[in-house]
């Protein structure tokens, strides 16, 4: 199999990103972006999905954490869709149910080249730390953009908003790394009737 890995940066007047991604790594990651909840939330991204992930962002932090976030995803997705290829002999789909504590959450991930964000999420409380939490959208909703996925997010239980966002996050990876494992029994075809994705 050849590599499955990409490198991208992105540099706004907002933001400058680059990320570099392999797809079957071991789960290892250095992230910077100034936001710490952050980071600990794309490191179970890493660590679930079996994912080498490097990721430097500078944004302008001083305004709000928004643009960060939300290109931290696009930049992402862009990194995804450039390592995954024409997805010729993968899964294509990937589902995951993890729970932390009182907190359960569920994702669904098709690899169908068609951007599709369902977000079915409550939390308790806005922020964790100092992260505000309605970011977690914005950053599934770039990266949903820009990998053209279709990806379900339901938090099922929970009363905790760390909990919640942390079974989201390792949810995804888990979700995100079935979908992209070789099928041996796909080798060569790309897995749609259309015959692309």
């Amino acid at each position: 199999m050849t590599a499955r890995t990409a490198s991208v940066e992105r540099n706004t007047n907002e933001t400058q990103i680059s990320v570099q991604l392999n797809l079957d790594g071991t789960g290892q990651s250095s992230l910077k972006t100034g936001l710490p909840f952050f980071e600990h939330m794309i490191d179970q991204i890493a660590r679930h999905g079996m994912l080498d992930l490097n990721i430097d962002a500078k944004g302008d932090l001083e305004i709000d954490a928004h643009h960060t976030v939300e290109d931290v995803g696009i930049t992402l997705g862009q990194a995804f869709s450039q390592a995954i290829g024409d997805k010729k002999g993968v899964a294509r789909y990937g589902h995951a149910y993890v729970p932390l504590d009182e907190a359960l959450s569920r994702v669904v991930i098709d690899f169908s080249g068609r951007p599709g964000l369902e977000f079915r999420v409550q939390f308790p409380r806005a922020r964790v730390g100092d992260f505000d939490v309605d970011l977690t959208h914005e950053f599934f909703q770039g990266f949903v953009n820009h990998s053209n996925v279709t990806l379900h997010i339901d938090s099922l239980s929970g009363v905790n908003s760390h909990h919640i966002a942390e079974t989201i996050f390792k949810a995804f990876g888990r979700a995100l790394r079935m979908a992209a494992a070789p099928d041996e029994r796909m080798q060569g075809i790309i897995p749609s009737t259309k015959g692309s994705l």
